[in-house]
């Protein structure tokens, strides 16, 4: 499934998208005070001063003053951070990496090579920087890196103790510039050099779109950055969405984003002048965003799709659509942010996001989880752990109630399939990241529409074994369709490209057929809204 696939890098990013992002962002402004009696902040910073005063002076080891109040990269354990932390889980301070992090993540964009990397256990224990995989199109693949190539040097330089954030930043570099990389191949017994050119690497927020069957078309946004409502826009072109029969809107793992690209992009499937959201907070007045320019009449059935990794933004836009009944939701309930973060910039290269209001859907929900007797980890990490509560109801502009405080409720609750004991080792230990590397090695390539065989099921058997992962043959039976799709997709995503095998695993998906099935009801369900506004019935 397709957002299974995107699972590991999920738990990844999610700090970086959910906190540094900050999901639903307000405008960009530089940092002011303001007047008023200002005695107990005096009173807070001179106890913090005297504190870090002790500390400087007697501490068995030098203490470095950046590391003491900012913290270690993205560890939010600096005094600021942790200051800030105790307001709300999405207000946070940004170190210079971490800002540029997210000026990256913000445009869609940055200057490199184009590959996802990682560090992981290579020979002996021995950490290493892999190639994850290659971004469709980018300079590292036309040049033919894979995944599983380990990084060895870049230019003239070892990678050897190195992490993958300063591998990183010796793969970016001016557009047009050069950098030598020369990777470590299994199947290769000497070093692969590639001499690769920088490009503008642009990241997709809408990285998935394609026709499913005659008439229904399936879109994957992934965040909300400042692209996306453009990539939008080419993708319902591409999809000609003026004959379209249906449409399956995927927003599972998405953590959000730009609220104004959130707002731009709800505005392609409302009516004209529809509200989307609104926000408000103790400084911030009331701020309410309608659709300026509609569907252009368009009504073809839409299903989201949701899961308990869709935040922010990506809520903002499901809350829209179910709140006017144009869209039937599915899926778990999503993650429940309900925050719109403001960044001042402190100075060049650091900013602050802060929590400077909230947002309810058009039909007045706060879908804001509890945070306040909640630890940071199992905020982010344990969603499914928290309640929903349904003390705040509202209804939908067809009388449908819906619920507030806990995320958007789907309106045809589906669970992400659980895996099983097997499947879980099997993930857990890489074994079909592994295999692919392997496989290749001795294989070289596979045609476009390979199956995973009789033949591939006892390499990958033989492999196990060789990797020492323990499975019986009773358990290989029982999950042997999900061994053979997991084979196929990483095969076909090293040679032909993630997108390819994204298509793949979504054609096959319960939760997207489940969703066709249901376009129909979907359909009825814009139907009545208009009846029951047509009647004039007041909510």
């Amino acid at each position: 499934m397709k957002s299974t696939r995107r699972g590991l890098w999920f738990i990844l990013s999610t700090v970086l998208l959910c906190t540094l992002l900050g999901g639903a962002y307000g405008r960009r402004v530089e940092a002011t005070t303001s007047g008023g009696d200002d005695s107990d902040i005096q009173t807070g910073l001179k106890a913090f001063t005297v504190v870090y005063d002790v500390v400087e002076k007697n501490y068995a080891d030098p203490v470095d003053p950046d590391r003491a109040i900012f913290g270690p990269s993205n560890s939010g354990l600096g005094a600021i951070p942790a200051a800030l932390h105790t307001l709300d889980p999405h207000s946070n301070f940004f170190d210079p990496r971490a800002y540029a992090q997210l000026r990256e993540e913000q445009e869609g964009k940055y200057y490199g090579v184009g590959m996802s990397i990682q560090q992981r256990p290579g020979k002996m224990g021995k950490l290493v920087v892999i190639v994850v995989q290659p971004m469709p199109g980018s300079p590292a693949f036309r040049a033919g890196l894979r995944p599983g190539d380990v990084i060895l040097r870049v230019n003239d330089k070892s990678t050897e103790n190195m992490n993958t954030a300063q591998v990183a930043e010796l793969l970016k570099g001016p557009k047009g510039t050069i950098v030598h990389v020369t990777v470590s191949r299994e199947g290769s017994e000497q070093p692969l050099e590639f001499v690769i050119t920088r490009d503008e690497i642009s990241r997709p927020s809408v990285d998935s779109e394609f026709t499913l069957r005659p008439g229904i078309g399936y879109l994957h946004i992934a965040n909300f950055n400042e692209r996306t409502n453009d990539e939008l826009g080419a993708a319902l072109k591409r999809l000609d969405a003026k004959n379209l029969q249906g449409l399956i809107l995927d927003l599972r793992g998405n953590p959000g984003g730009l609220l104004q690209e959130a707002v731009k992009v709800t505005d392609h499937f409302l009516e004209k002048n529809q509200l989307i959201v609104y926000h408000n907070g103790r400084r911030s007045s009331e701020k309410r965003y309608y659709t300026t320019k509609g569907d252009d009449g368009s009504e073809y059935p839409i299903v989201v799709l949701i899961n308990r990794q869709t935040a922010s933004a990506a809520e903002i836009l499901a809350g829209a659509l179910q709140d006017h009944d144009r869209a039937l939701v599915m899926g778990e309930p999503s993650f429940g942010k309900g925050l719109v973060q403001t960044v001042y910039q402190l100075s060049e290269k650091t900013g602050l996001a802060l929590t400077t209001a909230r947002y309810y859907t058009p039909s007045g929900r706060l879908i804001q989880r509890e945070y306040s007797n909640v630890s940071l980890y199992d905020y982010y990490y344990n969603p499914r752990n928290a309640t929903t509560p349904r003390d705040q109801v509202r209804l939908t502009d067809g009388g449908r109630e819906v619920y507030g405080g806990g995320g958007i409720t789907p309106d045809i609750s589906v669970d992400d399939p659980k895996l099983s004991p097997p499947q879980e080792t099997l993930l857990q230990r890489g074994a079909f990241f592994n295999f692919g590397k392997y496989y290749l090695g001795v294989h070289q390539t596979i045609p476009r529409d390979f199956q995973a065989n009789e033949a591939v099921l006892e390499e990958f058997k033989t492999f196990l074994k060789k990797e020492n992962i323990q499975l019986s043959e009773q358990d290989l039976k029982d999950n042997e369709d999900f061994i053979k799709t997991r084979i196929r997709l990483q095969l076909v995503a090293s040679i032909y490209g993630e997108p390819e095998a994204d298509r793949l695993s979504v054609e096959s998906d319960p939760l997207v057929l489940r969703a066709l099935d249901n376009l129909p009801q979907a359909r009825e369900l814009l139907a009545k809204a208009k009846k029951y506004i047509a009647s004039g019935t007041q909510k």
